[in-house]
C-alpha cells in the first residue's frame, strides 16, 4: 500500500514540473517604454555635433605606450627613409719603397809628391766620395843611370885607374872620395836615358876597363788617397784629379 502511494505522488509531481515548465514564468518582466527612470535611448545620428567630437586628453595624462599592433600601422605609413650607403674607407697611402742599395768600391788615389797636391786632390774629390783618408808611404825613385868603375882598396889605387883611362884617350871621368856609397871609385858619367849609359859602359869595357853600370835610386816620402766611392764612380775620380803622374788602383776598404 505505501509503495503504491509513493509512486502516484512520483507521478503527480512528474506531471506538475512539466506543467510548471510549460507554462510557468518565463523569468522576463514587461518595461514600460515611458518609464521615468529609464533613459530615452538615442540615435547616434540624433546627437549634437559637439557631443560627438571626443575631448582631447588632458596634458598631464601619462602618454600611454603604443600597441604592437598600433606600431605596425605607423611603420606601414610613415614613408621609408633609404639607407646612406656606408662610406668607404680611405685606403692607406701604399708604403714607399726603400731606395735601392747602392754597391761601394775603395780606391787608393796617388802617389802625391807632396802634402799640397794631396790637399788639392782632396777638395776635388770631396763630392764625390763617402769618405776619404790619407797615408804617407816611402817611396824608391830613380835618379837615373850611372857608370862606374868599382871601388878600389886606397883613394891612390882609384887615381891610378883614372890615368890609365886618360892614357887610352877616355875622358869625362871623376875619382869618388872615401865617403858615399861607392868610396874610392872612379864615375864615368850619369846618364838619364839607359841607353846612353849602356852605350859609355861598353866602350870603356872595350877599352880594357871593367866599367859597370847602375841606376841611381832614392828613397822618398809620398802621399796616398784613399777614398770610398760608389762602383761606377772610378773614371769620375780619375778625371777630378789633374795632378801628372796621379794614378787609382783597388785597395782594402776602411
Amino acid at each position: 500500500m505505501l509503495l503504491r502511494l509513493l509512486f502516484v505522488l512520483l507521478i503527480a509531481l512528474n506531471i506538475a514540473v512539466a506543467a510548471w515548465l510549460l507554462l510557468g514564468d518565463t523569468g522576463t518582466h514587461a518595461v514600460d517604454p515611458v518609464d521615468k527612470g529609464v533613459p530615452a535611448l538615442k540615435l547616434l545620428a540624433e546627437l549634437p555635433a559637439h557631443a560627438t567630437t571626443a575631448p582631447a586628453p588632458a596634458a598631464s595624462a601619462p602618454a600611454v605606450a603604443p600597441s604592437a599592433s598600433a606600431s605596425a600601422k605607423v611603420a606601414a605609413v610613415t614613408p621609408a627613409t633609404p639607407a646612406r650607403p656606408a662610406s668607404t674607407p680611405t685606403p692607406p697611402p701604399a708604403p714607399t719603397p726603400p731606395p735601392p742599395q747602392r754597391s761601394y768600391r775603395c780606391l787608393a788615389v796617388g802617389p802625391f809628391a807632396s802634402q799640397v797636391d794631396l790637399r788639392a786632390a782632396r777638395t776635388a774629390l770631396a763630392s764625390r766620395t763617402v769618405r776619404a783618408r790619407q797615408r804617407q808611404e816611402q817611396t824608391t825613385e830613380s835618379h837615373g843611370w850611372r857608370v862606374y868603375l868599382p871601388s878600389q882598396a886606397s883613394r891612390d889605387q882609384a887615381v891610378a885607374q883614372a890615368r890609365r883611362l886618360e892614357a887610352k884617350g877616355i875622358k869625362d871621368y871623376f875619382v869618388v872620395g872615401a865617403q858615399g856609397d861607392l868610396p874610392n871609385s872612379v864615375s864615368l858619367g850619369l846618364f838619364h836615358d839607359p841607353a846612353n849609359a849602356r852605350k859609355r859602359r861598353d866602350e870603356v869595357v872595350a877599352a880594357g876597363f871593367p866599367a859597370r853600370m847602375s841606376e841611381r835610386t832614392e828613397t822618398v816620402p809620398v802621399w796616398w788617397l784613399d777614398v770610398v766611392v760608389p762602383e761606377d764612380s772610378g773614371a769620375d775620380v780619375r778625371r777630378a784629379v789633374r795632378a801628372p803622374g796621379i794614378t787609382t788602383r783597388t785597395t782594402g776598404c776602411f
